[in-house]
């Protein structure tokens, strides 16, 4: 495209060879500089508001705030207090290891957003004092007059005054991927909402696909529509997480237990041993001891480590996680609310079919080639577009005619325009003129709308009523349809009026914007997990549902569109939704609608996203999903997850690891819940009792935190999947990660080890000194231990099929405890360390027996569901 001025107060937008497309617009000078930069100064830069930058002191000072963070800060103190430097040295070492992996994978996850920006400003060509400038999008005022050309990104919303077959896509607005028509108005004063062909509004970030124009700029910035949608943003409060509410009632449930614990301890301590000064000083420090007991310090720690290594390890599918929790919640989802364009399709247009004389080829089966007879209609398409295009559809043209008529005679380089009849709101179609070289002979080809091409051909009633059949049939498909001419005149009588062209209808092209192939797996496997698949988008509804099908929804006959949402109340919408899996037509808000109306029917909710029309109702959803390729910043902002391939099986991925996620947490806290039910029996037991000797004391409890730190950790997180995660339903959104079941099983496994240690205790008691009855308990202690890790790795195998399951962490761990207990068992000087007496062979193997045996029970349970499982 050329563009010239004239007198440097009118020009005109030309394009090469067609001296038809010249624009004059004399009299438009634009703002002066001056009034430019009073605007600018008064009114602020052409952006959106930003989020302030966070830095590492903001990030670490976030993380510190979290319950579980203060909940391990509280028990390194309370090691402190009780005289333990060394201990409470260890764990609160602890406590910046895990807050240090959580801040580099905030600021990881802040680097990667970073990087999926478009640094550089879009320019924009402004009329300013009558010259023509490229200024920053940024500088952009209200009341400019900007050019816009094919390609170029609409800086700010305007109204065209001036535009020659001027087309958008609004996709980024609206989620259509057909590019809407643009018409000048010198009168329109006001902006008309996106979408629609022939009017005359342009608007921030849309795409120009075709033709040149002038707009005035009516709203820049925070008062575009991207703007309006940054305030609905602002209104949209997104709620704490499953897991994160199940934290906070942790925190407070277990204060409550713990103080409650330390100050029994404290009082009976002193009663039963006369009181005192000494005494009550002693109650105090096994008070609290008691308290340290009753505070399992590694709820938060797992809590952390589960999620910081789950968002780890789904980055090498490349879904990002900007706020972990999301992880674990998104295994809890019930529905997925996707967007069609670019989410479930490739926002492409791409050749499907072509229809002559009532003969239709897929184009899908044709890959390399395609029969005669069609040969002329695609060569008389890519006729009538232009030779570089840019236009989805046109671009779409071309590629099937490199693919298909490369090496036949159908395709012209040599062939120039000699004249083009443009597109016009009272005529939808495109003609182009070409001289052949051979003599003045010209060659017309004509595309546009079906009626257009019609009416340009003069078609009689019957064949308009032929042609109208076949153009229901592949619309009703989805199915974006042209219809096709061509003519035969001489460059002497080429007329000057469109309409009086002479051609002949050729046939019928029908275009697409096809899914992706990985859409349809992903959603046969959400329905298998129980999680439903909800499409909601700005297209029309034939579109929506010829994908929905295609993809593999279930019940694609209901459509519910924009229109009807309008004219429903909350209630009927909360009432209906259940039966709906298709919207069509819709807008942003009520895109926001659908979400909260979901929410209040008690669904978990998904939602996946790529355009700014989709960021408020990301923000709404429980779990909110954002394109990272396609995907817009406001959007990406908006969400929990970033999709940095834009591949919508990942999430099928994201939502296995959520699961996966869950059910690892749940054993790691039924395994914490059942080591402390001994650990505070033998911690208070032994105080109602005079004549008891303690049975733990501190040194026990840090080397029992060995193992129980790094099973509870490092074990149960790298479990793999049970093989049912995704063939069960989603657990329910009023489970809970303590749920009595959980429980239940873990207290039950506490109380059994507990009984197996105090029974080791009373028979040892009788024939041994304390030190060794007390050797003999802690060693059942620590083997039980080890064997309630073994049963809970999997709460639907047998702990002897899950030996064959590799786990380099269980390794280790139980390596490294057998071979400590081996040596405090054994080497007197560590004997001593730990109050321990020689011990005889006999004894340690009653000991030993007494641990493994006392859980197995639960492998009977297991064993007793997988059998009603198999008869069901």
């Amino acid at each position: 495209m050329t563009i010239s001025f004239n007198n440097m107060n009118n020009y005109s937008l030309q394009r090469p060879r067609v001296s038809t497309t010249v624009l004059s617009l004399g009299g438009l000078s634009g703002l002066s500089e001056e009034e430019a930069r009073g605007r600018f100064e008064k009114e602020g830069p052409n952006e959106l508001p930003s989020k302030k930058k966070r830095s590492m002191l903001t990030i670490g000072l976030e993380v510190a705030r979290e319950p579980m963070f203060l909940m391990l800060v509280a028990a390194g103190s309370l090691y402190l207090f009780m005289g333990e430097p060394a201990d409470a040295l260890m764990l609160l070492s602890f406590v910046f290891v895990v807050m240090s992996i959580t801040v580099i994978q905030e600021r990881r996850t802040e680097h990667a957003l970073e990087a999926l920006r478009d640094l550089s400003s879009p320019r924009a060509l402004v009329i300013r004092d009558g010259v023509h400038r490229r200024i920053a999008g940024r500088e952009v005022v209200r009341g400019d007059l900007i050019v816009l050309s094919e390609g170029d990104r609409v800086p700010a919303d305007g109204l065209l005054r001036r535009s020659i077959n001027l087309s958008t896509d609004e996709s980024l607005l609206t989620g259509e991927s057909i590019p809407v028509r643009k018409t000048a108005s010198e009168l329109a004063q006001h902006l008309d909402r996106p979408g629609g062909d022939d009017l005359p509004s342009v608007f921030s970030g849309t795409l120009v696909t075709a033709g040149q124009g002038v707009a005035e700029i009516i709203a820049t910035g925070a008062g575009s529509e991207l703007g309006k949608i940054g305030k609905a943003l602002e209104r949209v409060d997104p709620e704490p997480t499953l897991l994160q509410k199940e934290t906070r009632r942790l925190v407070r449930t277990f204060a409550i237990v713990g103080l409650m614990a330390c100050a029994l301890v404290v009082v009976v301590f002193a009663i039963t041993r006369g009181g005192g000064a000494d005494v009550w000083k002693q109650g105090l420090l096994a008070g609290i001891a008691m308290a340290m007991a009753t505070l399992p310090e590694e709820f938060p720690v797992v809590l952390t480590v589960f999620l910081a290594l789950g968002a780890w390890r789904i980055s090498r599918s490349q879904v990002l996680t900007r706020r972990m929790p999301a992880v674990e919640t998104l295994g809890a989802a019930t529905v997925l609310c996707v967007d069609k364009t670019g989410t479930l399709t490739q926002n492409r247009m791409t050749l499907r079919n072509l229809a002559v004389s009532g003969n239709l080829v897929d184009l899908t089966a044709h890959r390399d080639g395609l029969p005669e007879e069609f040969h002329g209609l695609l060569e008389n398409a890519i006729l009538a577009s232009k030779r570089d295009p840019f236009d989805p559809m046109e671009r779409a043209l071309h590629e099937a005619g490199d693919r298909l008529i490369k090496d036949t005679e159908h395709l012209h380089p040599g062939w120039s325009l000699a004249r083009e009849y443009p597109l016009t709101p009272g005529l939808l179609a495109v003609s182009h003129a070409w001289c052949t070289g051979d003599g003045d002979e010209v060659v017309v080809a004509a595309k546009g709308a079906p009626e257009a091409i019609a009416d340009l051909c003069h078609l009689s009633p019957e064949h308009q009523q032929a042609l109208s059949r076949w153009v229901d049939t592949l619309s009703s498909q989805g199915l974006r349809v042209l219809g096709v001419a061509r003519g035969v005149t001489s460059q002497e009588i080429l007329p000057e009026a469109h309409h009086d062209l002479s051609l002949e209808l050729i046939g019928l092209l029908a275009f697409e914007d096809p899914l992706r192939t990985t859409v349809p797996a992903a959603v046969a496997e959400c329905r298998a997990a129980g999680v439903r698949v909800v499409m909601i988008t700005g297209d029309y509804p034939a579109t929506a549902q010829s994908i929905a099908r295609q993809a593999g929804l279930s019940n694609c006959d209901t459509v519910i569109s924009g229109a009807e949402l309008d004219r429903m109340s909350d209630e009927d919408l909360v009432g209906q939704i259940d039966q709906v899996q298709i919207f069509a037509r819709v807008v942003p808000e009520q895109k926001l609608r659908i979400v909260n109306a979901l929410k209040a029917n008690r669904e978990v909710v998904a939602m996946t996203g790529d355009g700014v029309n989709d960021a408020p109702a990301l923000k709404a959803a429980h779990i909110g999903i954002a394109m990272g390729g396609r995907g817009t910043d406001v959007a990406r902002e908006s969400s929990s997850i970033v999709l940095l391939d834009d591949d919508f099986s990942s999430i099928v991925a994201a939502v296995r690891l959520g699961r996966r996620i869950f059910d690892n947490i749940k054993k790691a806290i039924a395994f914490i819940l059942a080591v402390h039910v001994p650990i505070a029996g033998l911690s208070m037991i032994p105080v109602f009792f005079a004549d008891w000797p303690l049975l733990l004391l501190p040194v026990h409890i840090v080397f029992l935190e060995l193992i129980i730190d790094p099973a509870c950790s490092l074990i149960f997180e790298a479990e793999h999947a049970e093989a049912n995660v995704m063939q069960r339903p989603p657990r329910s959104p009023d489970e809970r990660l303590f749920s009595m079941r959980t429980i239940g099983v873990a207290v039950l496994q506490g109380l059994s080890v507990l009984a197996a240690c105090l029974g080791v205790f009373l028979l040892s008691r009788s024939g041994h000194s304390s030190e060794a009855a007390r050797a003999l308990t802690f060693a059942t202690l620590v083997v039980a231990f080890i064997v309630i890790i073994l049963v809970n790795r999997s709460w639907t195998k047998s702990a002897f099929a899950m030996l064959c399951v590799p786990n380099t962490a269980l390794k280790w761990v139980v390596t490294g405890a057998c071979a400590f207990l081996a040596i405090i068992l054994s080497v007197p000087f560590v004997q001593r360390l730990f109050d321990f007496a020689p011990l005889h062979p006999m004894d340690v193997v009653f000991s030993l027996g007494a641990g493994l045996v006392c859980v197995l029970w639960f492998e009977l349970l297991k064993l007793g569901i997988r059998r009603q499982e198999a008869r069901n």
